[in-house]
């Protein structure tokens, strides 16, 4: 019965498919949710970004699916904060968020950049509220790996130069989850779930560092297929055709691959 609610609440917000404030602990978290359907898809957008980041796609996916996208603490239109936060804190406010909006049955959840690093700390610590992952290629905190061992000395300086860039504009809420040494959550960290990885391999005239590289951009792609293909119902996606900026540059893959997540789905 509470499913057959949310439901309802979430078909009235479809009639103005404007954003919203809820209270979700001591801040307010812009959030929209559009569509209606069987599944509820939660968008994780990267870092620094709200609900914009997901511009491409949230219509689209209302067309097939319940889609609720919002802007984490500090981005957006959410409460602005000076503390930081980290990929677990921000996963609790998700899971919190989905409680305050009465959701009542697992997600898809879908994540793009630094919102892969929130993806994988929910779907390990929320096993109930999640049923299946796409993450769009998402950061990893292995990126430093890569550029050391391509070139030692010259990563340690590209690595040094890029935490000072981070530093300019004083310390990013994800910052020190870039930067430390954690093993990724693996299976079966995460249940048996469906999941898949969008990788962007694409090969670039002048890379900013060896990071974009071709070799930097062959090891990413690898890293990523490695940890997918750990899942029973795991898969791996790569593409030459688009930046970091997955659903910008390929709308059509995103939407794709979540409607095969939705059909794996329905078949349970």
């Amino acid at each position: 019965m509470k499913l057959i609610t949310f439901i309802g609440i979430a078909l009235s917000f479809i009639v103005s498919a404007q954003p919203a404030l809820i209270n979700v602990n001591e801040f307010e978290l812009e959030y929209e949710v559009a569509g209606n359907g069987k599944h509820i898809v939660l968008l994780e957008a990267g870092g620094s970004a709200g609900m914009s980041d997901w511009e491409p796609v949230f219509n689209q996916i209302a067309e097939h699916a319940t889609v609720i996208r919002y802007s984490r603490v500090g981005n957006g239109n959410s409460t602005a904060i000076k503390r930081h936060f980290t990929s677990s804190d921000y996963a609790e406010y998700a899971s919190e968020l989905l409680v305050a909006l009465d959701v009542n049955q697992p997600v898809i959840l879908v994540a793009h950049s630094y919102g892969g690093s929130v993806a994988r700390e929910f779907a390990a610590a929320y096993p109930k509220q999640i049923k299946a992952l796409l993450m769009l290629d998402p950061s990893s905190e292995h990126d430093v790996d890569i550029l050391r061992a391509i070139d030692l000395e010259k990563a340690n300086r590209e690595i040094a130069q890029i935490k000072l860039d981070d530093m300019a504009d004083g310390m990013s809420n994800q910052y020190l989850d870039f930067w430390s040494k954690r093993p990724l959550p693996d299976y079966p960290q995460i249940k048996d779930i469906p999941v898949t990885v969008i990788t962007s391999v694409k090969k670039v005239d002048s890379p900013a560092n060896l990071f974009f590289t071709d070799q930097g951009r062959q090891m990413w792609g690898e890293l990523w297929q490695g940890w997918a293909s750990a899942f029973p119902q795991g898969k791996s996606v790569l593409t030459g055709k688009s930046g970091h900026f997955v659903q910008f540059d390929e709308p059509e893959l995103v939407l794709n691959e979540l409607l095969v997540l939705m059909q794996k789905l329905n078949k349970h």
